[in-house]
């Protein structure tokens, strides 16, 4: 398999150069790092989330959005599927990198993660990407500047002049669109961290709503948590029988049918205080290659409808 990073930065390439289309704000910053603004000082969209989601999962997934109904109602979800679930999902698409310097906040997702590859997936799936060129996917309220920039390039082992920092609030289109393509890559992350072996995962499809915009950070981070873990629905075709599927939808956990706004007020908005199994999908379909087919969880529309204020 070529380069994450590699394969990657042919995409940000295509939104630099379709910068204006997607409505995507392009800064090289003074130590020729490559900052991206795809939805933190602008609206951003569905097809700059989109896009953004290819980049995060180095394009070995095919994203899409469609209509569906949450109680009752029209919403977009996005549908998200890919050939490759341990190196698009859990080696790129996951948010594993914490961001925490003096002047930043932010949560990173994305190829940049597998330079480093100290994560636990990574010794799970085996890969370790070796490239001059990082991206890193960053969701904050704030702009990555260039203090953010060489502590990636750092940490990476790459050249700031290597560094692109796509950027997105949580309070954003493109936020809304993101969280809702993530739908597979915690079907498939839960999985692994019951002690599946992620490999045997051969393919897998999922899709979300996107949730309202909400009107701050907080709202919308637990908006796009009840997207995925109340309305987010996985279907993954794997090699091997295991007799703890039934412990991959969020309805296994003991939090289910509480809103995401509760579970992060009680752990004072820590997002790593918070209990790993709750990040999972309302509903999945596993299929067992020569063997039998699960179909685990259940939507909770009543309770979408009161986050998305419907």
């Amino acid at each position: 398999m070529e380069s994450l990073n590699r394969m990657a930065t042919d995409l940000v390439d295509e939104a630099i150069d379709f910068a204006d289309e997607l409505n995507v704000a392009v800064a090289r910053l003074d130590n020729e790092a490559v900052v991206l603004d795809f939805g933190v000082e602008i609206p951003g969209g569905l097809e700059a989330g989109l896009l953004l989601t290819e980049i995060a999962t180095a394009g070995l997934s095919t994203v899409s959005t469609t209509v569906d109904e949450v109680a009752g109602a029209p919403l977009t979800h996005v549908e998200l599927s890919t050939d490759h679930p341990a190196l698009a999902l859990l080696c790129g698409q996951k948010a594993g990198w914490e961001l925490s310097l003096d002047d930043f906040e932010g949560l990173g997702s994305g190829p940049a993660r597998a330079l480093v590859a100290e994560e636990d997936v990574f010794q799970r799936v085996g890969y370790r990407d070796e490239f001059d060129f990082a991206v890193l996917a960053v969701e904050s309220d704030q702009v990555p500047g260039e203090s953010v920039a060489e502590h990636v390039a750092e940490v990476a082992g790459v050249p700031e002049s290597g560094v692109f920092l796509p950027a997105f609030s949580s309070a954003s289109i493109t936020g809304s669109v993101t969280m809702a393509a993530r739908a597979a890559e915690l079907a498939v992350f839960r999985l692994s961290e019951l002690g599946y072996d992620p490999l045997d995962v051969l393919s897998v499809s999922a899709t979300a709503p996107v949730a309202p915009v909400g009107d701050d950070e907080e709202t919308a981070i637990a908006r796009t948590n009840d997207a995925l873990a109340y309305g987010g629905r996985a279907h993954l075709v794997v090699d091997q029988a295991f007799d703890r599927f039934d412990e991959v939808p969020s309805s296994a956990t003991d939090e289910y049918d509480r809103p995401f706004a509760e579970i992060f007020e009680d752990a004072d908005w820590e997002f790593y205080d918070v209990p790993e199994s709750v990040f999972a999908p309302a509903q999945v379909t596993v299929d067992v290659v020569g063997g039998p087919t699960h179909v685990l969880g259940e939507p909770n529309h009543d309770l979408l409808a009161e986050s998305f204020d419907l």
